[in-house]
């Protein structure tokens, strides 16, 4: 199975799948407008709900009927969040915001695939979104996961392997490092995930940071 270098490679075909499709539409494509929001404005307010969840204050914005009713037609949210699928760090809640606001993309570990890049480039391009947020978190179990493989040797079974491939890497360059193995592994493969999507041409217009969610205190931290 390919390794996570393949993250690279993706966007030439998520590429050549939009070129076929405006070259099919007939006349110019309508793109949505651009959210307001600058990546910077849209991490801040992304930041300051994280506060308000943190200190057990949401403000459960934009969660009612109206709203709902407003986004029937369309939606322009204001940044999209590539996070875990842990039940524990729901992208809404983890930054209090409501219907429209985020797109949210979680596979286990925040590991890559196509699909997900393909996913973060609509966000970007056709929905003009200013902001990528790659989200890991501590205690992950996709990272321990491949933590105990490495030590084992153990085969890993079925698709979970895929996961294993992809993080492994952060696991291995993180080894020798004093303290704990696995906060370590999470913070290389989430940035690691981060600069993969930053290297990428097809988000060129966007603002792609990481960032590092405490399970205990619920606050989410910038990784540098």
């Amino acid at each position: 199975m390919a390794s996570n270098r393949r993250a690279f490679l993706t966007a030439t075909a998520v590429t050549a799948l939009s070129a076929a499709s405006a070259a099919a539409a007939p006349g110019p494509r309508a793109h949505p407008p651009h959210t307001a929001h600058t990546a910077h404005a849209a991490l801040d307010e992304l930041l300051a709900g994280n506060r308000r969840y943190a200190a057990g204050r949401p403000g459960h914005p934009h969660d009612t009927p109206g709203r709902r009713r407003l986004l029937a037609a369309a939606q322009h949210p204001f940044a999209v969040i590539v996070g875990c699928i842990d039940s524990r760090v729901p992208p809404e809640l983890v930054f209090d915001q409501g219907l429209g606001d985020l797109l949210c993309i979680r596979t286990a570990g925040q590991v890559l695939d196509e699909a997900v890049l393909g996913s973060v480039q609509y966000g970007v391009q056709e929905l003009g979104v200013a902001l990528v947020l790659v989200l890991g978190h501590e205690r992950c179990g996709a990272v321990a996961a491949t933590l105990e493989h490495l030590r084992s040797g153990a085969p890993v079974p079925g698709h979970l392997e895929l996961l294993v491939e992809e993080i492994a890497p952060a696991a291995r360059r993180t080894r020798g490092l004093s303290g704990d193995w696995a906060e370590h592994t999470m913070r290389a493969h989430t940035a690691w995930v981060r600069d993969a999507i930053r290297a990428d041409p097809a988000f060129t217009p966007a603002h792609v940071a990481a960032a590092r969610s405490d399970l205990d205190s619920g606050l989410v931290s910038l990784l540098p």
